[in-house]
């Protein structure tokens, strides 16, 4: 089996204080290196008054990665560097980071720093949602309504997210799928139906952002 190849789903913010340090860490997905720089200076500017915004980005995965960090003012080593060291150690990729500090007025010393803007960007991985980039198929299937709450149902189980629901004489789901996970729900759907429906693709993308477990997680699928 493949490695996963895990990315934050979404654009996360966490603040923790040290002593009487604020640091904000905001992490997000970012694709390419130009992403990652627009998204620093995005929070350059929000944050222009802080003491320090310090950036570190992984973008690709695996052996093809391109990484950078920088200390923004901070003494050498103490806050790209653990910053850095902590996203590459989570195991995601396409990630970007900025840690910004607002000084409190005393010195945490060097140890006091690593551990500082380690333990931000921690502390944001651990609350950001995991999603991957896979190939989908965006597939359409028109379900009588005794049937609907079971399809729905049955589109979870296999991993798929609904994108729209319509109501006429049948329901019509919209829904997506990993190209790899299609075929066993439309072996289900067509026991669930006895073979009188079937699920037609309509759609596909090679590069989808897919939220890892939602089906699962998301009560309303």
């Amino acid at each position: 089996m493949s490695q996963r190849n895990y990315i934050p789903a979404k654009e996360i913010r966490i603040e923790r204080r040290v002593v009487n340090s604020r640091f904000i860490a905001t992490l997000a997905p970012a694709f390419t290196v130009d992403e990652a720089r627009d998204f620093i200076e995005r929070i350059k500017d929000e944050y222009s008054d802080a003491s320090h915004n310090v950036p570190a980005f992984v973008v690709g995965h695996g052996s093809s990665v391109t990484a950078h960090c920088n200390d923004d003012g901070e003494p050498s080593g103490t806050a790209g560097r653990p910053a850095l060291a902590v996203l590459k150690g989570s195991g995601l990729g396409d990630a970007v980071v900025v840690v910004t500090r607002y000084f409190g007025g005393t010195k945490l010393g060097t140890g006091g720093l690593v551990r500082a803007y380690g333990d931000a960007v921690r502390a944001a991985i651990e609350a950001v949602p995991r999603a991957e980039k896979v190939p989908t198929y965006t597939v359409m299937l028109s379900v009588p309504y005794p049937l609907f709450e079971q399809a729905r149902l049955l589109v979870a189980h296999h991993g798929g997210r609904i994108l729209e629901e319509s109501f006429a004489a049948d329901v019509t789901l919209t829904t997506q799928f990993r190209v790899d996970l299609l075929a066993g729900f439309q072996d289900a759907l067509g026991d669930l139906s006895h073979g009188k429906v079937e699920a037609l693709i309509v759609a596909s993308n090679p590069d989808t952002i897919m939220p890892v477990n939602q089906p699962e997680d998301d009560p309303e699928l």
